[in-house]
């Protein structure tokens, strides 16, 4: 699996924690990993971005972005409104399959979900993991109305004969409601993927060394962790 593509099943999901914590687990591993955040949208030039915060918390990486556009809007409405060139899928591609020549992970992070449009032309991060022939990676929000989003963006990538590699629980509440106790279970089979880790809620605020010790324990051992999805369902179900 040299390139994974991150996607979200929407805005604030966890997608950079996760995209952190799957570079963390991978360089605990003893693997190089670069992370290419497709198009960064809402910073300015000299502002930190997305890319930049994974290598802050996973550690020593290649972080890379395709684009910037200042205006948190989705990249091709960011790209027109700023008067600046859209990135397109193919330059995503290129620019991830140069850096998979030189590491051994690839992590390619999307803006949004997977179908929030690149371009005039329509492109997406799926167009992107097309070209790359790479699996895709859904992060989930946990409580209700995720088992609807989640669903749809499987069906897309099944509708698009793309990998879905799992799906990761972005923010894991430490008071989980009745809703989200129940998704662990339903999240994979709507999903048609397995449950491949749980993040806890605000892992993305401890300190860079305690994440990275505790990351590989958030992920499956298909992301090179530790993390039992049964375990986990058996914890806390309803």
């Amino acid at each position: 699996m040299p390139v994974l593509v991150i996607t979200g099943t929407g805005t604030e999901v966890g997608k950079t924690v996760t995209t952190a914590a799957v570079a963390a687990a991978a360089l605990a591993a003893g693997r190089s990993v670069a992370v290419l955040k497709a198009a960064q949208t809402g910073v300015r030039p000299d502002e930190r971005g997305d890319a930049d915060e994974v290598a802050r918390l996973a550690g020593p990486l290649t972080a890379a972005e395709t684009a910037r556009f200042p205006e948190p809007l989705a990249p091709g409405t960011a790209a027109r409104r700023a008067g600046m060139a859209p990135v397109h899928p193919q330059e995503v591609a290129d620019r991830a399959a140069k850096l998979a020549t030189e590491h051994d992970l690839v992590l390619v992070e999307g803006a949004g979900g997977l179908l929030v449009r690149f371009d005039a032309a329509g492109g997406t991060l799926a167009d992107v993991a097309a070209l790359l022939d790479a699996p895709v990676l859904v992060v989930a929000s946990p409580g209700l109305g995720t088992l609807n989003t989640t669903e749809l963006t499987a069906r897309e990538l099944r509708h698009r004969e793309l990998e879905l590699a799992g799906v990761v629980i972005g923010s894991w509440p430490d008071s989980p409601d009745l809703a989200s106790r129940c998704n662990v279970s339903d999240l994979p089979e709507v999903a048609g993927a397995p449950l491949l880790g749980a993040l806890p809620c605000g892992a993305g605020a401890l300190a860079p060394g305690d994440f990275r010790v505790a990351a590989p324990g958030w992920l499956a051992p298909r992301l090179d962790g530790t993390w039992d999805a049964e375990a986990f369902r058996v914890r806390v179900a309803p």
